[in-house]
């Protein structure tokens, strides 16, 4: 089993940006913050969704 590190892309506020290497293929960034966690992908031709 692999395991995956969280790194911390930059904090603003409350928020978290980060992501965990070898997660996915996918490129996409979590969001983490007192009242919840998201995460937002890339995809090509149309940006972050």
């Amino acid at each position: 089993m692999m395991q995956c590190m969280a790194s911390t892309v930059f904090r603003h506020g409350a928020f978290r940006f980060f992501f965990f290497s070898r997660e996915e293929p996918r490129m996409h960034v979590h969001v983490a913050h007192t009242d919840g966690e998201a995460n937002s992908g890339w995809n090509p031709g149309l940006g972050w969704r």
